[in-house]
């Protein structure tokens, strides 16, 4: 958390926690007391998206992820949250999701989620041999086991469970 004032670094902390223990209107509280200066860091917008993904605010999280895209375009979670929210935000849909998280893919080749959630919006697309190559990447990226574990347990790569469950 360099770049914050031990004080914000305490109500970041605190945000988490309340967050814990499902308090969002705590942990709003907390980040909005961070100085003014420090609201656009990278650690306070990822706390900020997550208490509006908490709270299932897609339309705020999207601001909020563009916000992270913004001020820090160096870090695949505002590419993440983006596509994360697009899914989910009225007018949004998978296809929106897809579009806004492959360029992250080259951008980001070492970080398995985005693998990941590209072949879990390719299996919902009904592109399984999208869906199966995105998830081979991933498992080259995490490993199998990881990859398999995670997979056997998401819905969205459903369709695919009986061949994953088989690796």
């Amino acid at each position: 958390m360099q770049g914050l004032e031990p004080t914000d670094i305490h109500r970041l902390n605190a945000a988490h926690g309340w967050l814990g223990l499902d308090s969002p209107a705590d942990a709003r509280v907390e980040l909005d007391a961070i100085a003014p200066a420090q609201q656009s860091h990278p650690a306070v917008l990822e706390t900020r998206w997550l208490l509006c993904a908490h709270e299932e605010n897609w339309d705020d999280a999207l601001l909020v992820a563009e916000l992270e895209l913004n001020t820090g375009p160096e870090h695949s979670s505002g590419w993440l949250h983006r596509a994360y929210a697009l899914r989910r935000v009225d007018g949004g849909g998978l296809a929106p999701a897809w579009d806004a998280l492959l360029p992250a893919a080259e951008k980001f080749p070492t970080e398995p989620v985005i693998a990941y959630n590209l072949a879990c919006y390719a299996c919902q697309l009904n592109q399984m041999d999208a869906a199966r190559s995105w998830l081979q990447s991933a498992v080259k990226i995490a490993g199998q086991k990881y990859i398999q574990k995670m997979a056997l347990a998401d819905d969205d790569v459903k369709p695919l469970w009986e061949e994953i469950s088989r690796w």
